[in-house]
C-alpha cells in the first residue's frame, strides 16, 4: 500500500518564528501532538512535538510566577526547540518501509513529501487505523489463526474450499515465524458459520490454532 493512501493529508504546520505558546495552542486546538515546521516557501525545516514543548517548560521548582513563565514562553520561538534533522518519506513510498523507518529510529511520525513539498504526515495513529483495517476489525465474521508450510499452493486449497462454501474472504494477513519454513496466517471469513469453517480446515488437513466468531 502506498503512503499517499494512508497518510493524513494537508497537515497543520507552523513557522520557525512562531512562539512556543502559539505551538501549544495550535496543538491543543486541533488535538494533535506533532507539527511540521515550514519556512515562508513552505519548505520543511523541522518538526516540533508535545514532548519538545514539555522539555522547554520551567521546572516545578522555579521561583517564577505564571505570568513570568507565560511571558518567557511567548518569546521562545519554535526554531529554538524544534528537531531540525527530520526523517521524511515520499508519498509514493510503501507504508511498510515508512513503518520500519519509524520503528528503527524510535519516532512516532514522519512528514510525507512530494518532491520537496510537504503533502502529508504519517503517524502512529494512521498505522493503527491501517492495522485494524487490514485485519478486518470493523467487519464481523469468523476469525481463524493457523500456520502453513511456506510453499506454493498451501493457502489456495483453503481459499478454494471457502469459495465452494460461498464464504467471503474479508481479510488475510501473514507473517514469518522463527522457523522460516512456516508462515503464520490470520484470516477473517464472512458468509459462513463457525462450524462450516471448522469443517473446511478439517477437510484440508490444516490444524487451526484458534477459530472464533469476531
Amino acid at each position: 500500500m502506498l503512503i499517499k493512501n494512508v497518510m493524513t493529508k494537508n497537515p497543520i504546520t507552523i513557522t520557525p518564528e512562531s512562539s512556543v505558546t502559539e505551538a501549544r495552542a495550535l496543538m491543543n486546538k486541533n488535538n494533535i501532538g506533532k507539527l511540521p515546521v515550514v519556512d515562508k516557501n513552505f519548505k520543511l525545516v523541522g518538526m516540533v512535538t508535545k514532548n519538545d514543548l514539555a522539555k522547554c517548560a520551567p521546572s516545578q521548582a522555579t521561583t517564577l510566577d505564571m505570568y513570568e513563565i507565560s511571558y518567557l514562553l511567548s518569546k521562545l520561538t519554535v526554531e529554538k526547540i524544534m528537531v531540525k534533522n527530520v526523517f521524511t518519506v515520499q508519498d509514493t513510498d510503501v507504508v511498510e518501509n515508512a513503518a520500519k523507518l519509524m520503528l528503527d529510529n524510535g519516532i512516532g511520525c514522519v512528514p510525507v513529501m512530494s518532491g520537496d513539498l510537504i503533502v502529508g504526515i504519517l503517524t502512529e495513529s494512521d498505522l493503527f487505523a491501517l492495522f485494524t483495517e487490514m485485519f478486518g476489525a470493523n467487519r464481523s465474521g469468523i476469525r481463524v489463526i493457523f500456520s502453513l508450510d511456506d510453499t506454493p499452493g498451501q493457502l489456495a486449497k483453503i481459499v478454494d474450499q471457502i469459495a465452494n462454501k460461498n464464504g467471503n474472504l474479508v481479510s488475510l494477513v501473514t507473517r514469518e515465524l522463527k522457523d522460516s519454513s512456516m508462515r503464520r496466517v490470520t484470516m477473517k471469513i464472512a458468509g459462513i458459520t463457525k462450524s462450516c469453517v471448522e469443517e473446511i480446515f478439517s477437510a484440508v488437513g490444516v490444524k487451526a490454532d484458534d477459530i472464533r466468531v469476531n
